[in-house]
């Protein structure tokens, strides 16, 4: 009716006039605060995991799983009472069958909670055990959250004090629902020293930052070729890019990890050189990235 109608006009007027231009504004804001706040999902931790470590990147090919799986066994290796697993949460391109070499299908408990396949002491989960090898995963975004969803909800992890996600390279759907979903102890980010990697990783960084995910730290990995010959040392793909990312973000800098011809081929194998070569620099770099983790969850735990 006319009454109502004028009613809402002089009431909205009397608010703007109240409030003026810069009043409006701020309660706009506020409203749409309250929108957001109505609209996220609530996170619920998973069954049986004490504290979720994500490993993420930028970009793909700056050896990401190869460092999330390094730095599970690195967990287990400096305190072998602590329970770890590792989640592959890249549906598209799984690496955990092939680094930790693991293949089958993962057996299924009473109320149909999938067992996760386990090497070296490690449990393991990932996409690349639900499909064949060689398949491609040709999957559009409400596929790939529902099979998210699953590898999240789904797996008898029975008790774990970490569990550590290989999360797919870039910022996108599955970064979001597992931050907005899960509750996170903190990202690790992995980059070259290289300045196109540090572009991605700096996105990276700040997409947790925006998340509300606690940054525990960058890591430089392939930072510094050593000739097996002469010994002479060579920074293939530049030196300290990433240390300076990290003083430039104010997030911790966690250590440089070695291109080393050993952590190649070891992976290749299925044998991670934490494990297999554990008496190594590699490795050792490894187990100093592990403790560096421990620390930084602590601190942002507190």
């Amino acid at each position: 009716s006319q009454d109502v109608r004028a009613t809402l006009v002089h009431n909205n007027t009397a608010t703007w006039r109240r409030t003026g231009p810069a009043g409006e504004d701020n309660i706009l804001q506020d409203r749409q605060r309250e929108i957001m706040a109505r609209g996220l999902p609530k996170q619920k931790p998973i069954a049986g995991v004490g504290q979720v470590v994500v490993v993420a990147s930028g970009k793909g090919g700056v050896g990401k799983s190869t460092t999330a799986v390094n730095l599970a066994l690195g967990l287990m290796a400096i305190d072998p009472s602590k329970r770890v697993g590792l989640l592959d949460a890249d549906i598209h391109g799984p690496s955990v069958p092939k680094l930790m070499n693991l293949k089958g299908n993962p057996e299924l408990t009473e109320t149909n909670r999938m067992i996760p396949l386990t090497n070296y002491g490690l449990p393991c989960m990932s996409m690349g055990f639900l499909v064949d090898e060689e398949a491609p995963i040709v999957w559009r975004g409400l596929m790939v959250m529902s099979a998210l969803e699953k590898l999240l909800r789904q797996v008898e992890w029975g008790s774990l004090d970490y569990l550590v996600v290989d999360m797919p390279p870039g910022t996108g759907d599955v970064q979001l629902s597992i931050s907005q979903n899960v509750p996170v102890a903190g990202a690790v980010i992995v980059s070259t020293p290289q300045d196109i990697a540090l572009l991605d990783a700096r996105r990276g960084a700040e997409m947790f930052k925006k998340v509300h995910v606690p940054v525990l730290g960058l890591v430089q990995n392939m930072s510094v070729f050593q000739c097996p010959n002469c010994q002479h040392q060579t920074h293939i793909f530049g030196s300290g890019g990433a240390r300076q990312l990290a003083d430039t973000l104010g997030v911790h800098f966690l250590g440089d990890i070695p291109l080393h011809l050993n952590i190649r081929e070891m992976s290749d194998r299925g044998q991670p050189v934490v494990i297999s070569s554990p008496d190594s620099p590699e490795a050792e770099a490894y187990r100093k990235l592990a403790a560096a983790v421990l620390l930084r969850i602590q601190e942002v735990t507190v």
